[in-house]
């Protein structure tokens, strides 16, 4: 059993947004990155960078939050955005990269 859920929102540059759901967020995010699913809506209009998301205990929570998300007004998601990361910054960026270490002190 997964030890947690996450709902997370994708923009492309031109801000067209996506909303989904996994158990699995690193995996899921690695795959709209690499056009996993050609045909998809994601892959289609280039939308792969991970801008907002949430992490649930419950996988029924997640899933009552995805289908509430999905209900928003765009004007609602976006203001849900730039209240957590005003930049949009890619929060998937530095996935997978090496850590820098930490300065050793004495």
């Amino acid at each position: 059993m997964p030890e947690y859920a996450y709902v997370y929102i994708l923009a492309s540059s031109f801000k067209h947004l996506y909303i989904g759901f996994t158990t699995n967020l690193e995996q899921r995010i690695w795959q709209h990155k690499n056009h996993t699913f050609p045909d998809g809506f994601t892959a289609r209009y280039r939308i792969d960078h991970l801008v907002y998301f949430e992490r649930f205990g419950l996988i029924t929570r997640g899933i009552a939050r995805e289908k509430e998300l999905k209900g928003w007004r765009r004007s609602k998601k976006i203001a849900l955005i730039i209240a957590n990361n005003p930049d949009w910054t890619d929060l998937s960026n530095d996935w997978g990269k090496p850590l820098e270490a930490p300065p050793v002190t004495s």
